[in-house]
């Protein structure tokens, strides 16, 4: 419930400024390099308050426990499960998926680490979560896809549900079946009055919008061949560009989650048949074969690439970017100067797609990760805009074709509605 989730926030808020108040004068040593992080935690902490109060509504967990029998389970061997809110109205017949996003595991042992979080068993998993932002129930927050059937389905494979190897390894007895999942739950929805759909959208958050790229033309052979559907990636396009010390980081890391998980045979044909497995992770390699029309939600700042995929931990082992990362407020003038290099190889992977007619995009320069998912950023009074014009807008006017929307924002700091 709502309380139980500003209990939670509370308690939190309090240890926060315990730990201010009483913590940090005696170790001044360390003041410098938490301020910024307990700041950003509490103002982080209110907002979701805010929104917890006043726009988001709980929506109850669902565990397919058919799926099981299927094979199609999490890492650990639990059930998947997500988050179905039914649409009324003029929705009824109308879906919008979200995929979940949490990173991946690339081997046994950091898929065995899951396998103890929400990211790998369904039995951590929050029982009620809010929908606010694209998942919304109120149109004055949501527009467009308010009354729709809206459903969030749960991340707990760790490799953007393309995983499916046969057997549990027999060492961790963890198993590989992400794309078992997808299929589970697809066919469940399928049995639910989604084989009646008139207007469909897959879309993700980060490796869950990486999903819905990778699974975009095959969601769209599952439903009606009369029924309008797109495909929205919110944060999902991770590129191939070297780390801050030269090093290929994320290629390798991809290839190593592709091999782990066995997910080969579940991605694009249209790639594989041109390239290496691993590099068929990447949207840049991908998305131009995609024939359903697709909608790219993304900062040319990406705050979790520029963490984990520019200056991961391994290419900064003397931690010189760790406050940068923090907060691209604390970056130096080399830093910054590193990261709008960065935002030009983004561009440049985002250019090399080509032109079409039915792609849609919002490149912002906000320094953030996901935004479709999180009402401040969907749509509020004060929400981002980016040509005049909010995310909420931007992908309705696309996805209705009132308008086609393919706006790239200037450098930062240039926008100042970013927050």
């Amino acid at each position: 419930s709502l309380i139980h989730y500003k209990q939670i926030i509370l308690q939190i808020s309090t240890q926060i400024i315990h730990f201010q108040i009483f913590f940090l004068p005696q170790n001044l040593c360390y003041s410098r390099m938490v301020k910024g992080a307990m700041q950003l935690w509490l103002r982080a902490i209110f907002t979701l308050l805010i929104v917890l109060i006043t726009e988001g509504h709980p929506v109850d967990i669902t565990y397919l426990q058919s799926a099981v029998a299927k094979g199609a389970v999490c890492l650990d061997g639990s059930p998947p499960a997500y988050h179905f809110d039914k649409g009324f109205g003029a929705g009824v017949n109308n879906w919008l998926i979200q995929l979940e996003g949490g990173a991946w595991c690339n081997n046994a042992t950091t898929c065995l680490e899951r396998t103890k979080t929400r990211l790998g068993s369904s039995k951590l998993m929050l029982k009620t979560v809010s929908f606010s932002g694209i998942l919304s129930n109120k149109a004055e927050f949501n527009p467009d896809f308010y009354n729709w059937n809206r459903i969030r389905i749960k991340y707990c494979d760790g490799s953007s549900f393309t995983g499916d190897v046969a057997a549990a390894d027999p060492k961790t007895k963890v198993f590989y079946r992400g794309a078992r999942i997808f299929s589970a739950v697809m066919e469940d929805f399928l049995a639910k009055g989604m084989k009646n759909a008139q207007n469909a959208i897959l879309a993700g958050c980060s490796a869950g919008s990486l999903a819905a790229i990778l699974h975009c033309d095959r969601f769209k052979g599952l439903l009606p061949p009369d029924a309008k559907v797109k495909c929205l990636s919110d944060a999902g396009f991770f590129i191939n560009t070297q780390t801050i010390s030269g090093t290929s980081h994320i290629e390798q890391f991809y290839s190593e989650v592709v091999n782990t998980h066995g997910s080969a045979k579940n991605l694009p044909q249209s790639c594989t048949s041109r390239l290496k497995p691993g590099l068929c992770f990447f949207p840049q390699n991908v998305a131009q074969q995609i024939q359903t029309p697709l909608f790219l939600v993304n900062a040319a700042y990406d705050s979790w690439q520029i963490k984990h995929i520019l200056a991961p931990e391994v290419a900064d082992p003397h931690g010189t970017w760790r406050n940068c990362k923090l907060d691209i407020l604390n970056c130096s003038s080399t830093q910054l100067q590193t990261m709008q290099a960065f935002r030009s190889e983004f561009l440049k992977a985002l250019n090399s797609l080509g032109p079409s007619s039915t792609r849609g995009y919002y490149i912002n320069s906000c320094y953030t990760h996901c935004q479709t998912g999180t009402q401040e950023t969907w749509l509020m009074d004060d929400s981002l805009v980016l040509s005049g014009t909010t995310i909420a807008k931007a992908v309705g006017d696309w996805y209705y074709e009132r308008k086609r929307f393919q706006e790239i924002d200037c450098p930062y700091p240039c926008n100042k509605t970013c927050f």
